[in-house]
């Protein structure tokens, strides 16, 4: 590229987002360039059919060659697959031809980000990720740079709009998971198979990508803790509120004595607590520091705001190469240990089914006890006269993971319990 000649992009796919993107750069291009100080073109498209139309993007612009995408005179190389495979690879050999790399693949950067990062460091480059977390909520570049002071104590996030919007129409409307899930659907919030979301899977590669990045060590999304959603019933939201608290999937990593803890799973929250008031398809991630206390991003997590964040990158890239200005060094990196499950300390929220004839509480209460568990309250919701059953909510003091798992066993073998409906873990915000 001459000095003082044009900034030349291409883009790895054309879906929604990376036809968005392209359609951005295109129509902004004198926006952008008055901005950088210098030209700012889309050089190229990579897609599967360089015959299909597509509108607003010249098909001289498309290609199905990859290797256009890497020539000497393209600066910045946008990948928006979506996919792990062939995008790993196609950001890797990138790197290595010295582009710049932006990516919005939360897969990729939370399986492969600490190699690729190390790729982007060996060849005097960037790679920029801000639109792979949270859509447009800008995260990543105040974790790099305008929280870099701090000692991240904890990270609490709200990171996948379809969950957050069922569990909002639960809450709200007293609707069951099947049907709040089917109108997520409906509306586009879901997809058909909504597995990942749902169970907690893509909120998991969300939190390593932000761990990793929050306490400087790499924080592996099998390391990650996950539970989803699919237990809960219209009636624990019900109890929840009766109760003084919301319900949420919560992303949260935290250091503590000996490592950090890092899981994904509902959570009860104080109704008052600020994510408690995060709903429909918004995300939220809370950062706690030991200089700035706790701060809150709050905003879309999906569609067009990830736009924003693709281009925010691809303009930020465009600036260090106008500028000549090498990329930031990174932290240096620890291994610190992630702590199990198991030694995670909190208070429960159990709710049973049992047979209603005196002393089943006293037989619950010996089993807890047993296990070193205080009950901070009972109180009977449902009976059942024709069952002969009723139902129980308990909520403990703060106990173990591993003594609360050893005495749910206990408890689910009473021949009194009929069924543990549902056992949710809770975060006093």
């Amino acid at each position: 590229m001459a000095k003082g000649g044009p900034i030349r992009v291409a883009l790895l796919g054309a879906g929604t987002v990376g036809a968005a993107v392209a359609r951005t750069l295109l129509t902004k291009r004198e926006v952008y360039s008055r901005q950088l100080g210098r030209p700012l073109e889309v050089d190229c498209i990579l897609v599967k059919d360089a015959a299909k139309q597509r509108e607003g993007i010249p098909s001289d612009l498309l290609t199905t060659d990859f290797n256009r995408a890497c020539e000497p005179d393209v600066d910045i190389v946008v990948e928006m697959l979506g996919v792990e495979d062939p995008a790993v690879d196609y950001m890797a050999q990138a790197l290595m031809r010295r582009k710049f790399v932006v990516t919005a693949n939360k897969e990729v950067m939370s399986k492969h980000g600490p190699r690729l990062l190390e790729l982007a460091g060996e060849n005097g480059v960037d790679l920029l990720y801000e639109a792979s977390v949270g859509g447009g909520i800008p995260i990543i570049a105040p974790l790099k740079r305008d929280l870099l002071a701090n000692n991240i104590k904890a990270v609490t996030a709200i990171i996948n709009g379809t969950t957050n919007y069922i569990l909002t129409a639960m809450s709200r409307e007293g609707a069951d998971f099947g049907d709040a899930l089917g109108r997520a659907q409906e509306l586009g919030y879901a997809e058909p198979d909504p597995t990942n979301d749902v169970e907690g899977e893509d909120a998991r590669y969300k939190l390593s990508i932000l761990a990793s990045l929050a306490f400087h060590t790499p924080v592996l999304r099998e390391s990650i803790y996950r539970e989803g959603i699919t237990k809960l019933t219209a009636k624990d939201f019900r109890y929840a509120s009766e109760l003084g608290y919301a319900i949420k999937l919560l992303a949260m990593a935290s250091s503590q004595d000996g490592g950090i803890m890092t899981r994904v799973h509902p959570a009860l929250i104080p109704a008052d607590a600020p994510l408690a008031k995060v709903d429909g398809v918004l995300n939220a991630i809370q950062v706690e520091g030991d200089l700035i206390g706790r701060v809150n991003f709050q905003g879309p997590g999906a569609g067009f705001p990830t736009t924003s964040a693709v281009i925010a990158d691809i303009l930020d890239a465009a600036r260090s190469i106008a500028a000549d200005r090498p990329p930031a060094p990174m932290p240096e990196q620890t291994n610190a240990t992630i702590l199990p499950i198991s030694d995670l300390t909190t208070r429960y929220y159990i709710r049973l089914t049992v047979i209603d004839q005196p002393g089943v509480l006293a037989q619950i209460a010996t089993a807890l006890g047993n296990a070193q568990i205080s009950i901070a309250s009972v109180i009977q919701k449902e009976a059942d006269a024709e069952s002969k059953t009723a139902e129980l909510v308990i909520m403990t003091h703060e106990a173990r993971e591993a003594s609360m798992q050893e005495a749910l066993r206990t408890v689910e073998n009473l021949t009194t319990v009929a069924e543990i409906g549902s056992f949710v873990r809770v975060e006093e915000q």
